[in-house]
């Protein structure tokens, strides 16, 4: 039996106002980074190229300089100078790598949690049982567990308590603003968040489960309660996805696939001025998932 074909795509001019909503918030940073609308241009120029010459080659035949050209509207010359380049990616850091893999052991491993979930205290070194030592040893052994604490105490990942054990900071699941790991999760995160939401408009019935609970009209006091109950309620549902990957991660042979839950949460006390529509009086809205 053959697969159904992929629905056709929305209207161009379908697309134009929740693409200005999304891309807003990005413009916004791009304008306090000082990436200008000419340096914007030259990126997207070779990733319109790139998207063409390999996500919409047709089977068995050559891509060529002018298909490229007809499908993205850009000039065969400057077609011929792009193809090949590659698109921009965003590699792993060898920080973000090694961190991510040792705090998802320490909060998802039984040795390294506490009965009701909760990463354990941990002793530097330890005669028996579980220690920082061991735990950074369960995940490489091509690092110093006193380098890695080092590290990890001036970044403030981890803190020391009264009895001198390392204790797991709120700080090592939320990056610092504007590093380099934020940034490479803001790259990651975001692509998947929206790959999945495009994977279910083009595809014939929707393949990622992609929601959202959403009230508008609150008062600023119930919408920051409720921020704060969901970040009870998302952290919880991270944990325990992270538990269960973990745990089944110990007997899975490997290969080249990868899988990724994430979960948002995002308030404001008005839309953006620029964004509002003409002042309307309406019931206030049911609850949308």
């Amino acid at each position: 039996m053959s697969e159904p074909n992929p629905r056709l795509p929305p209207d161009a001019g379908a697309l134009q106002a929740p693409l200005a909503r999304l891309l807003r918030p990005l413009v916004r940073l791009f304008v306090r980074s000082g990436i200008t609308f000419p340096a914007l241009t030259d990126l997207l120029r070779e990733l319109y190229v790139n998207v063409a010459e390999y996500d919409f080659a047709l089977p068995g035949k050559d891509q060529t300089d002018s298909r490229v050209s007809l499908l993205t509207g850009i000039h065969r010359k400057e077609v011929r100078r792009l193809r090949g380049a590659g698109a921009p990616v965003s590699a792993v850091p060898a920080a973000v790598s090694r961190t991510s893999r040792i705090i998802a052991r320490w909060v998802a491993a039984p040795d390294f949690t506490e009965a009701d979930g909760r990463p354990k205290a941990l002793p530097r070194v330890a005669e028996s049982g579980p220690s920082f030592e061991s735990l950074v040893a369960s995940v490489t052994r091509d690092l110093r567990p006193r380098a890695v604490l080092d590290e990890w105490l001036d970044r403030g990942l981890v803190t020391l308590d009264a009895e001198e054990r390392i204790v797991l900071a709120e700080a090592a699941f939320v990056p610092s603003g504007g590093g380099s790991q934020q940034l490479y999760y803001f790259g990651r995160n975001l692509h998947d968040h929206i790959a999945a939401a495009v994977t279910n408009i083009l595809e014939e019935k929707p393949r990622f489960f992609e929601r959202a609970v959403h009230y508008d009209g609150l008062s600023p006091e119930l919408a920051r309660r409720l921020e704060g109950r969901a970040r009870e309620i998302a952290m919880e549902a991270l944990q325990q996805a992270n538990r269960e990957a973990h745990a089944a991660c110990e007997t899975d042979p490997g290969g080249e696939a990868r899988w990724n839950f994430g979960i948002y949460i995002y308030s404001e006390d008005a839309p953006q001025a620029s964004m509002q529509a003409p002042p309307t009086v309406a019931p206030r809205p049911e609850p949308k998932a």
